[in-house]
């Protein structure tokens, strides 16, 4: 079937597999699985996410507005800061909120504490396996979470919780090894609190992710400590669970270069590629060689470095032709632009019963609406 240009299309079967994985972990280990927002916000699939997931986590005001409207639960809150226009609205939306620091703890506390809504202190283990340094909380110098050190003995008086968040793409083994990290400067705290977070960053739906060992792991903390564990993986929740297609307008020579011309954008409808950077798998192509055709895949904005490569295939390209983009429903999706006001691409689900639905198409309006 040739799908929609340029069309992010969700498979629901893949995502309906991840959550049953998450699913298993929530009912083997007694810890909460929240969809991080950040990672998966399509939320015309949240009622089929809300059937497995415990709630959500919000890093805005407008995420938690979409995960009380659309997940129909209240918000568990964690942003670098709250402000005063915005934390009232926040607080009646929201079940937990964490805090970045001890200054927006003391600006808060009050109203929070009335609201009834459960706070935590984010801490920096100042331990992360993550190697991208953009990607990395406890890089030197770190503006998320506090250090031991700035704690003390105990804990402020009303915080119910501690948050930990280091991982990114990490397998059970780097959490067992941050989470030695994290009881060596704040085991004694653990003592202080109901519940811990562990963040996002857990390859949980990945294939050769080691379930059992993260199940175990958890039961473990949680026993020893009494604690109620909460994880937010965002990727996991939409990891390898549709694809992005786009069309080839154009096929130029640059210099000795073959380049295929898009009607996407890197930069605009996937960041992350440059950002991380990574290099997305292409359906049907392999890395390149001279024997068979190769060729660079280009951006449709005016920024120059809007393109990734390269690729060969075992036909040369042709004008017309569809390019898919396989793992594209997560961050990615996320992040989009409208940069250039180049088209943006549509959203669609294939059913579990194979059928294919457009649930999402943006127009002019969009564009011209988030600008003034």
């Amino acid at each position: 079937m040739k799908y929609p240009s340029p069309c992010y299309i969700l498979e629901e079967e893949k995502l309906q597999h991840n959550l049953e994985i998450l699913n298993r972990v929530q009912k083997e280990s007694g810890a909460w699985v929240l969809c991080a927002l950040k990672g998966y916000a399509m939320w015309s699939s949240f009622p089929l996410v809300r059937q497995y997931l415990h709630s959500a986590t919000a890093s805005s005001l407008n995420e938690a507005k979409l995960c009380f409207e659309e997940m129909k639960s209240k918000a568990h809150l964690c942003a670098p800061i709250y402000t005063d226009n915005e934390i009232d609205d926040l607080l009646e939306i929201s079940s937990h909120i964490t805090f970045n620091s001890l200054n927006q703890w003391e600006r808060f506390k009050e109203k929070t504490l009335s609201k009834g809504v459960s706070p935590a202190l984010r801490i920096n283990p100042q331990y992360s396996e993550v190697e991208t340094d953009l990607y990395n909380p406890c890089v030197a110098g770190s503006r998320l979470g506090i250090i031991r050190e700035q704690i003390g003995d105990k804990l402020p008086e009303g915080i119910e919780g501690l948050h930990s968040h280091t991982l990114c793409e990490n397998d059970s083994y780097v959490l067992e090894r941050t989470l030695e990290a994290v009881e060596e400067r704040f085991g004694d705290l653990l003592h202080q609190v109901k519940w811990l977070n562990l963040g996002g960053g857990h390859h949980i739906t990945r294939e050769d992710y080691d379930v059992e060992h993260l199940i175990s792991l958890l039961k473990k903390l949680r026993d020893k400590y009494n604690l109620q564990i909460i994880l937010e993986p965002g990727e996991a929740v939409g990891w390898k669970t549709g694809f992005l297609t786009a069309t080839i307008e154009d096929i130029i020579d640059s210099q000795g270069i073959n380049v295929a011309m898009l009607d996407v954008s890197f930069s605009a409808h996937m960041p992350d590629c440059l950002e991380m950077p990574y290099k997305p798998e292409v359906r049907g192509a392999l890395e390149p060689t001279n024997e068979l055709p190769t060729y660079r895949l280009g951006g449709g904005t005016c920024l120059a470095g809007d393109f990734l490569g390269d690729y060969s295939f075992q036909q040369p390209l042709e004008v017309g032709q569809q390019i898919i983009f396989e793992d594209m429903i997560h961050y990615t999706m996320v992040k989009t632009t409208f940069f250039n006001g180049v088209k943006h691409p549509s959203i669609s689900v294939i059913r579990n019963n194979g059928d294919f639905e457009i649930v999402r198409e943006f127009e002019y309006e969009d564009y011209k609406n988030k600008l003034s």
